[in-house]
């Protein structure tokens, strides 16, 4: 494959390192990764009735999933994410006109109900936002008028529009999640810092720091690095106005 015809599906992806606009850590743990390339992924698949041929499965840094490429027939490329059982030279289309085949997009009303699927709109034409993950699926539960009910992976039962758009099939690599670390230099090289326990650290540097020896969290409750209680606090928002969407919560 060559590599400067795909050239204009990469691009630099820019390191923060955990820090904000000026330049504070506002996000702990993070920093000191390798460069990466981002690749940019289709996540809309709207050239629809144009015929795709599967060119490659290839392996992204920014997620555990495989991407796939593809050539359309009027010659463009494209990523998207690479379902399982997807081989190479496989033959893919979207919109109306396609079949419910594995790695075809197509509107959930045109999805017969116990269809898995994944790369889910919550918007019609929006892009997918749902199930992206390696492994993800979701399935067609029941269609009423112009909604549809899906079960998503954490066992919650919502209503999404007809008319989003979803790729039929589960996200590739499901075997991810047993992958071994092996060494502390490989989660360095991905950008993840060490996490120390609050009791390791200096009473500086943490509300549990301190004391001779080995010593507990003290009393009344245990606290975070910057002193709120944190035993029963809700971390929950209000509910979102969406919540009406949620037919059953997850389990």
């Amino acid at each position: 494959m060559n590599i400067q015809k795909i050239k204009h599906l990469k691009e630099i992806l820019p390191k923060n390192s955990g820090r904000d606009v000026q330049g504070h850590v506002s996000v702990r743990h993070q920093g000191g990764r390798q460069k990466r390339f981002y690749r940019i992924v289709d996540w809309r698949r709207d050239k629809d009735g144009v015929p795709a041929r599967v060119v490659s499965i290839e392996y992204d840094p920014n997620r555990p999933a495989r991407i796939a490429l593809l050539q359309y027939t009027d010659g463009e490329k494209r990523y998207i994410l690479a379902p399982e059982k997807l081989l190479v030279n496989d033959q893919l289309l979207s919109g109306a006109t396609a079949e419910v085949k594995i790695g075809n997009a197509l509107k959930l009303r045109n999805m017969p109900v116990g269809t898995f699927v994944h790369n889910v709109e919550i918007r019609p034409g929006k892009g997918a936002q749902l199930i992206r993950s390696a492994g993800g699926t979701a399935m067609v539960l029941a269609k009423e008028g112009d909604n549809v009910q899906l079960k998503l992976p954490s066992g919650e039962i919502r209503i999404f529009k007809a008319d989003c758009q979803a790729t039929v099939g589960q996200v590739g690599n499901s075997d991810w999640k047993n992958q071994v670390i092996g060494t502390a230099g490989r989660n360095r090289r991905r950008g993840i810092r060490p996490g120390v326990r609050g009791v390791a650290q200096n009473p500086r540097s943490h509300p549990h720091g301190g004391g001779e020896g080995r010593s507990g969290i003290g009393l009344p409750s245990p606290k975070s690095p910057w002193g709120k209680r944190t035993l029963g606090k809700r971390t929950r928002k209000r509910r979102k106005y969406s919540d009406k969407l949620i037919l059953q919560r997850r389990k």
